[in-house]
């Protein structure tokens, strides 16, 4: 475990302190190696600003009175700059930062922090009001500081978790360190600009940083492609876990990074699951094990990029001089994919200065194990031609289907698996006769994955030997504050019944997450809007119908942070000038969540609105009827053409739509972006019948710059419009086995033009 040198003496007491102003004067009177107190209870709307001259022996440290019960809420942050600082126990939720940070190590320009530690603190939810103001929790400066055993989850705006800036001579070449955390979920953001943690810009990206980013849990990290987003030189990812994270370990801009040591552990599902994307020189992967990672292309186990022939600083550079060594890949797609993001095809709607043609070059592969329960087509995949490449000694079990061996570089081997944990399967009884290959300065590898020395082995792959001991990488109690565990106990769902219109509200004030709101058979008059701010199932046996008679643009839900809602087996119904869901118009700080069910929707002005800078990771319609509105699906409002969208997946099945006159389906992503899942829409088995009699654009769906769509067994008959969709042709757009009768036609462009946001 690595640590920060300066705790060696915290045994003085300035004494608890109960409010801002009594802080304050002994923020102003600290001196080495005094403790400043935090009294327990909530501290609201509160701006820290802690400042102090502590030494290597003697810190200054201001921590709460007892860890996890100081609360920083309201609109809050900390600023810490001076040296020899620790911030111990502080708990941030229900509130938001005033500033670009929640906690920042300077205080200005000039002042800055060193040799200084935010430790054993929490921070959740705690997000802008609006999705598009961009904050960062954690804002590194200054040099030698430290990040540790620490909780960060729930960031759904955008701007990365973490960042590390190197803005100013006094923070360059800085030798921080973010270790021992756990970076708890992060939801999809939909959009760019949300990783997890990111080392500077593409505006420093020549600069030295030496940050450590060490023995972290990396759960669920799923705001974009880039969990980590490496942008300085000379940075080390060690020993880190990545369980389920959508997204990868990214070596954006800069240069040397050492990728060691870590696991990426996937489901054998999503494909959005990542492992290492290499752009950039000198890069050294090694040790590192992949397991069950389904992604391809930017998610792939390792992706190395075709990079932009003399590239700006902030675009795509050639990948040289880079060394991919002893790492094990078990049961993953294609693990070596070079060329990826060559876009050459989209040479007629993009800029000269944007063609990805240089391809990766002095680039070695050795020493690497692949097993694969069921054989692949390719071991390595070529987007582009990986001539510049030295594949030497790795060893393949691909159950006995052939591949290309690129000079006998990758060698065919019957293999076993010894099972250490759940997630940790070591193939073993590999060749005895393919000893390591030893490139240039392969000698610096000097230990494995599980920390065993290699001198004199020749083993291959992540581990060496044959006997395993389980590092339980999953246990949580490694990782974040002492205090604080994010595992939470199933509950089983209470069931609420309601029998009158005046109930509704009441009990699903009443009720908690994951209940199910059970509504008798009977109509149901609704006058003002349903508030929907938790998980909650409501239903009825008999299709109970709701008739909403209130106001024009106002939703019969009122779907509001954290709002997931499900509706099974309900009838719906306004007066046409009406909403049936719809999120707020602002300060959706959370995302909402909608599915339906087996229901009839009809007569209301929109199915579903989705305003700007409101997400939902998934919105379902599924088994159910849409009549007589004049609005459909609506997820268009986010125009900014910067990558941003209003849901992550949009599935409608077994559907019937009727007399919808407009935006039918209206989905739309602008700006050309890879940061993403970049959308998908899946519309099957369903019927559409006389919509789109006012969709001024033609279309009957209406999906611009939605990466992944398939629309696929449906019938469309007599909808007067031009098209049924315009598919896009370069991404993953398909229809197939589709009826379409008078109603236009469905049409693949292979190129869209997008608008560039960089």
């Amino acid at each position: 475990m690595i640590s920060c040198k300066g705790d060696l003496k915290t045994d003085v007491a300035v004494g608890v302190v109960k409010n801002i102003a009594e802080l304050d004067e002994a923020i102003s009177k600290a001196k080495p190696g005094d403790n400043i107190v935090l009294a327990n209870g909530v501290w609201k709307d509160v701006q820290i600003k802690f400042l102090g001259e502590g030494t290597e022996k003697s810190p200054i440290t201001l921590k709460a009175e007892t860890p996890g019960k100081v609360f920083i809420e309201g609109v809050s942050n900390l600023e810490i700059a001076g040296n020899y600082l620790i911030v111990n126990g502080l708990y941030f939720r229900n509130g938001y930062t005033p500033t670009g940070n929640v906690i920042a190590f300077r205080t200005s320009e000039e002042k800055v922090a060193n040799y200084s530690r935010v430790t054993n603190c929490v921070i959740l939810d705690y997000n802008q009001l609006q999705r598009d103001n961009d904050d960062l929790w954690v804002q590194f400066y200054g040099r030698h500081n430290e990040l540790s055993n620490s909780y960060l989850a729930g960031k759904t705006n955008g701007g990365p978790t973490v960042r590390v800036d190197l803005k100013g001579v006094q923070s360059i070449k800085n030798y921080h360190k973010i270790i021992n955390n756990h970076f708890g979920p992060r939801p999809r953001k939909g959009g760019a600009r949300g990783e997890t943690i990111q080392l500077g810009s593409s505006f420093t990206s020549m600069s030295p940083s030496n940050t450590t980013i060490a023995n972290n849990l990396f759960e669920e990290c799923n705001g974009e492609v880039e969990i980590i987003s490496s942008k300085t030189n000379f940075n080390e990812i060690r020993n880190n876990v990545f369980y389920k994270s959508e997204g990868s370990v990214v070596t954006r801009h800069g240069n040397y990074v050492t990728i060691d040591g870590n696991y990426f552990i996937g489901d054998g599902v999503n494909e959005q699951y990542g492992g290492i994307r290499i752009i950039n020189t000198g890069h050294w992967v090694t040790n590192n094990y992949f397991f069950n990672l389904k992604g391809k292309s930017f998610r792939s186990p390792l992706a190395v990029m075709n990079g932009i022939p003399k590239s700006p600083l902030n675009r795509y550079n050639q990948v040289t001089d880079v060394v991919v060594a002893y790492n094990t890949y078990v049961n993953c797609s294609a693990p070596w994919q070079f060329g990826v993001g060559t876009n050459i095809a989209q040479a007629d709607v993009l800029p000269k200065s944007e063609i990805r043609s240089a391809r990766a070059i002095r680039t070695t592969v050795a020493n690497n194990v692949v097993y694969n329960d069921k054989g692949l087509e390719s071991i390595v995949v070529e987007n582009d031609k990986a001539d510049g490449v030295l594949f030497k000694n790795n060893i393949v079990d691909n159950q006995g289907m052939k591949f290309k061996d690129f000079d006998s570089g990758i060698i065919p081997a019957s293999l076993e698996l010894k099972k250490v944990s759940e997630n940790i399967l070591i193939p073993i009884g590999l060749p005895s006769d393919v000893e390591a290959y030893y490139g240039f300065d392969f000698e610096t590898i000097e230990n494995d994955l599980f920390g065993n020395s290699r001198k004199d082995s020749k083993s291959i792959g992540a581990v060496v030997g044959a006997d395993f001991t389980n590092p339980n990488i999953l246990d949580k109690s490694k990782y974040g504050a002492s205090w604080y565990s994010n595992e939470i106990k199933a509950i089983d769902p209470v069931t609420h019944t309601v029998t009158k219109s005046e109930e509704l509200q009441t009990k699903i004030d009443a009720a908690s997450n994951g209940d199910i709101i059970a509504v008798a058979e009977g109509i149901y008059a609704i006058s003002k809007s349903l508030v929907i701010n938790k998980t909650l199932t409501i239903q009825s046996k008999g299709k109970a119908q709701l008739v909403f008679s209130g106001a024009s643009n106002t939703p019969l839900f009122s779907l509001q942070p954290k709002g997931k809602l499900t509706v099974n087996n309900m009838i719906l119904k306004g007066n046409a000038s009406n909403y049936a869901f719809a999120s707020l118009k602002e300060n959706m700080s959370n995302h909402f969540g909608l599915t339906v069910l087996n229901s009839e929707i009809s007569d209301f002005n929109y199915v579903l609105r989705a305003y700007k800078q409101s997400f939902s990771e998934r919105v379902t319609f599924e088994n159910t009827s849409i009549s007589d509105c004049e609005n459909g699906i609506e997820l268009s409002e986010e125009t900014n053409d910067r990558g941003d969208y209003n849901t992550e997946y949009l599935t409608i099945k077994h559907c019937d739509f009727n007399n919808v006159k407009q935006n039918v389906v209206d989905y739309y992503r602008g700006g050309y972006d890879e940061s993403t899942i970049g959308g998908n829409l899946l519309v099957s088995n369903s019927t559409f019948t006389n919509c789109g009699a006012k969709e001024k654009n033609k279309r009957l769906f209406n999906h611009n710059g939605i990466v992944n769509v398939n629309i696929n067994n449906n019938t469309f008959k007599n909808n007067n419009v031009k098209f049924v969709s315009i598919l896009w042709g370069a991404k993953n757009n398909v229809e197939s086995e589709n009826t379409v009768i008078n109603s236009g036609q469905i049409k693949t462009e292979e190129n869209l033009v997008m608008t560039l946001m960089y």
